[in-house]
């Protein structure tokens, strides 16, 4: 007995290319759940068809050629599972999913699928301050060329954490009502200003008032923060 392939099924050998790309235009603008309801398919028949069409969109679109990408992680399960995720921040899409965990080796991964000649015209990378993925893009035959732009989360996180091991050691420093002043305040001192009750920055105008040390600091984090609101790079 012989079987033949037939051009014009999907994957699925019931359903129509046609009616597949049929069901993952659908899948764009609706949830699976609404559409499965609305064909009377099982969930899982929606969801295969919607993978074989954006398989088809991948494939016309072909291997894309960023000049400004942006990394990250997603988590796929519990226990510390990672894919990496590469976006293309001026069409603004992501490009790339992929990887074992988010790992250096990972990350040459998508280097390896864009190919060198790609590679070596992406201008920016912009990351959070995870090494691996600095340390694959600056690596030859990668984007060496490419400047690297961290996320202003991280740096700001690095920023609160230490201004909090300010507080913590003025805390430990100070007694008597100097020290109360202090107790408490670290959800005061670590807010951005205009997310705070007016009690908030009541109590963050005297804390810095009187304590010049924490007053230094809070300034210092405040200041490299407005880094993101500048234009112009002069």
């Amino acid at each position: 007995m012989k079987t033949k392939e037939l051009s014009w099924l999907a994957d699925n050998p019931f359903y129509t290319k046609r009616f597949a790309f049929y069901v993952g235009r659908r899948c764009r603008s609706s949830t699976i759940h609404d559409v499965a309801q609305e064909l009377h398919l099982d969930w899982k028949t929606v969801k295969d068809l919607e993978k074989q069409y954006m398989s088809e969109q991948l494939r016309r679109i072909g291997t894309p050629g960023p000049r400004v990408i942006g990394i990250d992680e997603v988590s796929i399960r519990k226990g510390h599972t990672y894919r990496i995720v590469v976006s293309d921040l001026i069409r603004l899409r992501p490009i790339w999913f992929g990887g074992q965990d988010r790992s250096e080796k990972s990350m040459d991964q998508f280097y390896q699928w864009l190919g060198s000649k790609k590679s070596k015209r992406i201008e920016l990378a912009v990351m959070d301050m995870w090494q691996p993925f600095k340390n694959s893009t600056v690596k030859p035959g990668n984007a060496p060329q490419a400047r690297i732009l961290y996320d202003k989360f991280y740096v700001m996180c690095h920023l609160g954490d230490a201004l909090d091991t300010v507080r913590k050691s003025e805390y430990a420093r100070l007694t008597g009502r100097s020290r109360e002043f202090i107790k408490g305040q670290k959800y005061t001192l670590l807010s951005n200003r205009e997310n705070l009750t007016l009690d908030g920055r009541r109590a963050l105008k005297k804390l810095l008032e009187v304590n010049k040390r924490l007053n230094r600091a809070y300034l210092l984090k405040e200041s490299f923060g407005q880094l993101w609101n500048y234009e112009k790079e002069g």
